[in-house]
């Protein structure tokens, strides 16, 4: 079981703050195409994914037991 965390306007987008996702293990880019087939806008080529706390390349494995954190770009000045 792979845990999500869901940061700024994720978390209005998916009404949640975080969630398990029962696989054993999966790429980054896979992780992000669920998110984008589960919650229609999610924004897949603009978030970034942190894998236990380091943020991580599409192509990195995530196993079971890793917390996974989205991270939506930030703007500002």
């Amino acid at each position: 079981m792979i845990k999500v965390s869901y940061f700024a306007r994720l978390r209005e987008l998916t009404g949640k703050s975080d969630e398990t996702i029962e696989q054993q293990s999966m790429t980054v880019r896979e992780l992000l195409e669920w998110a984008e087939m589960t919650y229609p806008g999610f924004g897949k080529d603009t978030v970034h994914v942190a894998v236990n706390e380091e943020y991580a390349l599409k192509e990195d494995v995530i196993q079971s037991g890793d917390s996974c954190a989205f991270i939506p770009p930030v703007s500002g000045g």
